[in-house]
């Protein structure tokens, strides 16, 4: 007589399954459909991801704008060793101040100086940079990135030249490579 009910529990227990796995895949079914409207959506209307800021456009007429004289300054054939310095001066030819929030050389044998005040519309600034020459020889084209508000709002300038190598700095003992 024990074994009489296990049947009927087997069955029972197989129809309370089988109930359960059509629930589920309803439950599924009616997932991966709001799962391919929600992708729908967001392909129609992408979001912009919530850590990100917005930004207004900003008409790059009403910025400041720089109008160098030059933008490229040839020191010649120099000696090695020499100092170099040449001031580029420019205008602020735009709607609104300039500022330069940095300058920064290709090289460590550059140092820039600049304007650290705004420059109004019509007045003049400069940047300075200063070339050593020391432990460099030949062609020699250090550049100076400025990063200012204006379109667009990086604009590079350029120095170049050759520098001789002294007969004296290769008489100078040092290591020796075997």
């Amino acid at each position: 007589m024990k074994y009489s009910f296990l049947p009927a529990i087997l069955l029972a227990g197989s129809l309370f399954v089988g109930s359960c796995d059509s629930k589920n895949k309803e439950k599924i079914e009616e997932l991966e459909q709001k799962i391919a409207q929600l992708e729908q959506n967001q392909a129609a209307q992408p979001r912009q991801p919530s850590n990100v800021q917005s930004v207004a456009q900003i008409d790059p007429s009403s910025l400041g704008k720089f109008k160098f004289d030059d933008m490229q300054f040839d020191f010649g054939t120099i000696d090695q060793g020499k100092v170099v310095e040449h001031t580029f001066t420019f205008t602020n030819d735009g709607q609104s101040p300039l500022i330069i929030s940095n300058v920064q050389a290709s090289c460590g044998c550059t140092t820039p100086d600049w304007s650290k005040q705004p420059v109004k519309p019509g007045e003049e600034g400069h940047v300075k940079v200063r070339f050593n020459s020391a432990h460099k020889s030949g062609a020699q084209s250090p550049t100076v990135t400025i990063t200012a508000n204006t379109s667009p709002s990086i604009t590079k300038l350029k120095l170049k030249g050759t520098v001789n190598t002294n007969s004296t700095a290769s008489n100078v003992a040092g290591p020796v490579k075997k």
